[in-house]
């Protein structure tokens, strides 16, 4: 007769088998999920802009806010989207890239950068009614 073996204890015959089980579908190829966002309406509302003493200051996006591009905060839209602002009182319409939150004074939309102001011709009022578009969404993850 030949030698007898141990029996192997029940817990361990279930960790082989579980981790030869992760070792073979950890090899296995997956393409990711693609989910398709519902599609955005315009937002209708008030913009401001800002300028002067935010310019060199950071923004929410970390990066330093820059009155002359043009740029925009939004509260809710990702950093890095790309909207198409068209001011409702004269037609006028500028593209702005999401790089900061805000506005906070309630009422308002959007809080568009200096260059973007000045394209839209809101320079002197100062505030107008505008329409916001999303022209291309964004691929920056949030800080």
């Amino acid at each position: 007769m030949g030698t007898m073996r141990p029996p192997i204890p029940n817990l361990l015959l279930r960790a082989a088998t579980l981790a030869i089980g992760l070792a073979l579908t950890s090899c296995a190829t997956t393409q990711p999920m693609r989910v398709e966002s519902p599609p955005v309406e315009a937002q209708v509302g008030v913009a401001s802009y800002y300028a002067g003493s935010w310019h060199g200051r950071r923004t929410a996006s970390g990066e330093r806010f820059d009155m002359h591009e043009l740029t925009a905060a939004h509260r809710t839209l990702p950093f890095g989207t790309r909207v198409r602002v068209t001011n409702l009182n004269n037609g006028r319409e500028v593209i702005v890239r999401i790089n900061d939150r805000g506005p906070w004074k309630k009422k308002r939309v959007i809080d568009v950068s200096y260059a973007a102001a000045r394209k839209l011709g809101m320079i002197g009022p100062g505030t107008a009614k505008v329409r916001l578009d999303i022209v291309a969404e964004s691929a920056v993850r949030e800080p």
